[in-house]
């Protein structure tokens, strides 16, 4: 399976007229070579991949792991004495264009790569990874059985004089609890702070006041795949106006559902800026203002993956 994803790669570099690829971003590290333990928070390692070589490059904190379970890979071993450059140097006859992830380098990165390669190209690798396999299906299936079983499991927490932290907190404990870990930080939002979408979870307390909005905006993830689920819950009865907010979204939600399972029932290619278009419509119709982002995303390695559903977004 490592070895097909690694040939896409290489069919892409000649679809693109390149004869490299620098890949930066640990999610499609992890995709290419199945090794999980670089870290998001700082630069561990690269691949270097052209058509006949394929180059893995960290330092000795790592080396005996990738020579053990990255066995398709050349191992570069950076150090004081063997470093990147050199090996950039070694390429620089073979590559003339070389594919980069510009959304995931430093400038002082691109900086370096432009003194030993004279083009530099955009290449959007991540694509690949939207079409998912078996075992990859069954591992974000996993991780939304678990966000499942938390949400029961956090409404029970749910009452007057808790705040966001602390439901936050219980959230966080219950998945780490089932061997799991989080997609993302935890989104919890009491009252007037559920109208925005990235809340910064704070110290806000629920109080007894009825109708209250309760929204939770939080993932699982297990064995490095991701579920990401948002769910709105009122605080004791909820108005007229309330309900009316809440069952426009539920039903612009399953427009874009049906719009979505009927084009793949007959066969068509799903146009996602369609399906964005389906539900926003749906509640500008209802005299609401259009939603400020898109209607949804793709998800794997990453919470945020291809394909987009979105105004700009292309079939799928």
């Amino acid at each position: 399976m490592l070895n097909s994803r690694l040939k896409n790669v290489k069919k892409q570099l000649k679809e693109n007229n390149l004869e490299g690829v620098l890949i930066s971003s640990v999610s499609n590290i992890t995709y290419l070579t199945g090794y999980v333990n670089f870290s998001k928070n700082e630069r561990e390692a690269y691949l270097i991949v052209g058509e006949d070589f394929q180059y893995l490059i960290t330092d000795a904190r790592y080396s005996e792991a990738v020579k053990k379970e990255v066995a398709h890979f050349t191992l570069f071993e950076r150090n004081h004495q063997n470093k990147i450059e050199d090996l950039l140097k070694s390429l620089q006859k073979r590559i003339k264009t070389l594919g980069i992830e510009e959304d995931n380098l430093t400038v002082v990165e691109q900086k370096m790569l432009n003194k030993y390669f004279k083009n530099l190209r955009h290449i959007e690798i991540g694509k690949h990874r939207a079409i998912k396999t078996a075992e990859e299906i069954k591992k974000i299936e996993q991780a939304a059985k678990l966000g499942d079983e938390a949400f029961k499991f956090i409404l029970g927490k749910i009452k007057p004089g808790v705040s966001e932290q602390e439901i936050a907190f219980e959230l966080e404990f219950f998945i780490k609890r089932n061997r799991a870990e989080l997609s993302f930080p935890s989104i919890v939002a009491f009252g007037k702070n559920s109208a925005i979408p990235h809340h910064q979870t704070g110290g806000t307390i629920l109080s007894d006041q009825a109708g209250q909005f309760v929204l939770l905006d939080f993932g699982v993830k297990y064995e490095n795949y991701c579920s990401d689920m948002t769910r709105t819950m009122f605080f004791g009865k909820p108005s007229e106006k309330q309900k009316r907010i809440y069952e426009t979204v539920l039903k612009a939600q399953q427009k874009a559902i049906d719009y979505i399972h009927s084009a793949i029932k007959s066969g068509k290619k799903v146009m996602t800026a369609k399906a964005d278009e389906v539900a926003r419509d749906y509640i500008t119709s209802k005299d609401y203002p259009t939603i400020p982002h898109s209607l949804g995303h793709g998800i794997g390695l990453e919470v945020h993956e291809h394909p987009s559903l979105s105004p700009k977004a292309k079939k799928f």
